[in-house]
C-alpha cells in the first residue's frame, strides 16, 4: 500500500472525506479529526500493532486478487470455521484481506479456523457487478473444495464481514437462500448458520444516496449494477441464516441507524431472525480490533454460533 494510499485509507475510512475511487493529488491533507473522536481508535492505533500472518493462501482464479488466506489452528481439527470478508468502500486500493489479520489472528488461537478471502473491488479491472459477487462465491466454493484437505468443520460456518465487507456477508448468506441455476450461484451450497456484519453498509440503493459520505455514491452504484435484486441483500430473498448486525455507537462510517434501517426492511417482510447489536463508546476501527468491548462481544457471538460455548 502506497504512502498516499495509507493516507487516504486512515483519513477517508475515519470519516473525515470522501473515499471516492482515490488517486495520486497533491491535494491538502484532510484536517484532524475532530475533538470528539480523539477517544476513540483511529487506523493507525492499529497498524502500530505487530500483525498476525498466515502463510496458507489458496487460490480460487487466476488473477493477483483471486485468493483466500486460511488461518489454520494448532490440532488435528475438524476446526470450527469462520469464512472472513474484509471492507474497504469496496475498493481494492483502500483495503486488502490484511486489514483483518489481527482478528483472523486471535481467532485461529481460539482454535478456530478462519478463511479470510480477497476480491476484486470496484477500482479493478472485472471488479463491481458481477465480478466482485463471482469473486466471493468462487472463494466460498474454494472453501467447500478445500475442506477436508485442511480438516475443517464445514457443517456450521459463521460468515463475518466489516464495512463494505458486511455487506458482502450479508449478500452471501441471502445467495445461499436463492434457487440453484439463478444468477450468481455457488456451485456449493455453503451452510452458513450465522452471519455477522461488523459496521455494515448493506443498502446499496441508500448508499448511492448518501452524498458526502466516506464511501462517496460512486463505489455502491457499481457494485449495485442495474440489479439490486441481486445485489442489495434487503431486496434479495431474506437469507435463512440468523443475522446479526454489530455496530459501534461511535462509528462515523457505518452508524447504527444504517443498521436499524436495514433491519426493520427486513422485519417489514417478516424475517425475524435478525438482530442488532450495539456497542457503546466505541467506533469504526475497534470492531477489527482485539481486546476492543466490540470485538469481545462478536466473540461470544462467534463462539456461541459455532458451538464452542453455550449462550448464557
Amino acid at each position: 500500500m502506497t504512502t498516499f494510499i495509507r493516507t487516504a485509507f486512515i483519513a477517508c475510512l475515519a470519516g473525515l472525506t470522501a473515499c471516492a475511487m482515490p488517486q495520486e493529488s497533491s491535494e491538502t491533507p484532510a484536517p484532524p479529526p475532530d475533538a470528539a473522536d480523539t477517544d476513540i481508535m483511529a487506523w493507525d492505533d492499529l497498524f502500530a500493532r505487530a500483525k498476525p500472518e498466515t502463510d496458507i493462501r489458496i487460490p480460487y482464479g487466476d488473477g493477483d486478487l483471486q485468493f483466500s488466506e486460511l488461518w489454520l489452528p494448532e490440532g488435528g481439527g475438524p476446526h470450527p470455521t469462520v469464512l472472513m470478508i474484509h471492507g474497504g468502500c469496496w475498493q481494492t486500493d483502500i483495503a486488502e484481506r490484511d486489514i483483518m489479520n489481527w482478528i483472523a489472528g486471535d481467532l485461529r488461537a481460539r482454535g478456530i479456523a478462519v478463511w479470510n478471502i480477497e476480491y476484486r473491488g470496484v477500482d479493478r479491472a472485472g471488479g463491481g457487478f458481477p465480478g466482485t459477487y463471482e469473486d466471493v462465491l468462487a472463494a466460498s466454493d474454494s472453501l467447500m473444495a478445500n475442506w477436508e484437505r485442511y480438516s475443517l468443520d464445514v457443517e456450521n460456518i459463521v460468515a463475518i464481514g466489516h464495512s463494505a465487507g458486511g455487506h458482502l456477508a450479508l449478500w452471501l448468506a441471502a445467495r445461499q437462500s436463492a434457487f440453484t441455476g439463478q444468477p450468481l450461484t455457488n456451485r456449493h451450497r455453503l451452510p452458513i448458520s450465522t452471519v455477522i456484519s461488523q459496521g455494515g453498509l448493506p443498502d446499496l440503493e441508500a448508499g448511492m444516496q448518501r452524498e458526502g459520505h466516506a464511501c462517496g455514491t460512486e463505489a455502491p452504484r457499481l457494485m449495485m449494477g442495474d440489479r439490486p435484486d441481486l445485489t442489495s441483500p434487503q431486496r434479495m430473498p431474506a437469507a435463512m441464516a440468523r443475522q446479526i448486525l454489530v455496530n459501534a455507537e461511535r462509528d462515523r462510517i457505518a452508524p447504527p441507524a444504517y443498521a436499524e434501517a436495514y433491519r426493520n426492511a427486513n422485519l417489514a417482510r417478516d424475517a425475524t431472525n435478525i438482530e442488532l447489536v450495539v456497542i457503546p463508546g466505541e467506533g469504526h476501527v475497534e470492531l477489527v480490533s482485539p481486546g476492543t468491548a466490540s470485538w469481545e462481544r462478536q466473540l461470544d457471538l462467534i463462539e456461541i454460533a459455532l458451538g464452542i460455548r453455550d449462550a448464557g
